[in-house]
C-alpha cells in the first residue's frame, strides 16, 4: 500500500471503521430480518433464537425475562464487531477491492466461512442447541444476507468516497 493509498480519505482507519460499523449494523439488521421472516412462515421460534444468543453468550441469563432482547442487543453488538472487522481486513489486507467488482463476493464469502466456522465447530461445542432452532440452510441463507447488506454499504460507501 503506497503513501498515497493510506491518505485517500477512503482508506483512513477512521473512515474504514465508520464503513464496517455501517455495514455491521445493516448485516446485523439483515438477519434479524430474515429469522423473523423465517420464523413467521415455517412456524420457527425467533424469540428462541434470540434468547439463544443470551444462552450462548451468558448461560446464566439465558432464563431471564429479557433473554431475547439482551440477545438481540448482543446479536447487533457482534454484528458491528464483525463488521468493522470485515472492513479493516478488506481495506487494509486488499485494498485494491474497495469499491469494485469483486468486492461484495469476497465480502460475503468471508461471511459464508464466518458462518461455517460458528455453525460447524464452535456452536456444537459451545451450545449444540442452538444449531438445532433453526436448518442450517436457514441460518446459512441468514450470514449470507448479513453479507450481502454488508457488502452493499461496503461497496456504496466506497465509491462515494471516490
Amino acid at each position: 500500500m503506497s503513501l498515497t493509498t493510506i491518505q485517500h480519505p477512503a482508506y483512513r482507519f477512521d473512515r474504514i471503521l465508520s464503513i464496517g460499523i455501517a455495514a455491521g449494523l445493516a448485516g446485523g439488521a439483515a438477519e434479524v430480518a430474515w429469522i423473523a421472516l423465517y420464523a413467521s412462515l415455517s412456524g420457527a421460534d425467533a424469540a428462541a433464537v434470540a434468547s439463544g444468543v443470551t444462552l450462548t453468550l451468558f448461560p446464566a441469563l439465558g432464563a431471564h425475562p429479557a433473554a431475547e432482547a439482551l440477545g438481540i442487543a448482543l446479536h447487533m453488538a457482534i454484528a458491528v464487531l464483525l463488521g468493522a472487522a470485515i472492513a479493516v481486513a478488506l481495506r487494509t489486507g486488499v485494498p485494491r477491492l474497495a469499491g469494485t467488482i469483486a468486492e461484495p463476493p469476497a465480502v460475503i464469502g468471508l461471511l459464508v466461512a464466518i458462518w461455517a466456522m460458528n455453525f460447524l465447530v464452535v456452536l456444537p461445542v459451545v451450545n449444540p442447541g442452538f444449531v438445532e432452532l433453526v436448518p442450517l440452510g436457514a441460518a446459512l441463507t441468514s450470514k449470507v444476507l448479513f453479507g450481502v447488506a454488508a457488502a452493499f454499504v461496503l461497496y456504496y460507501r466506497s465509491r462515494r468516497a471516490r
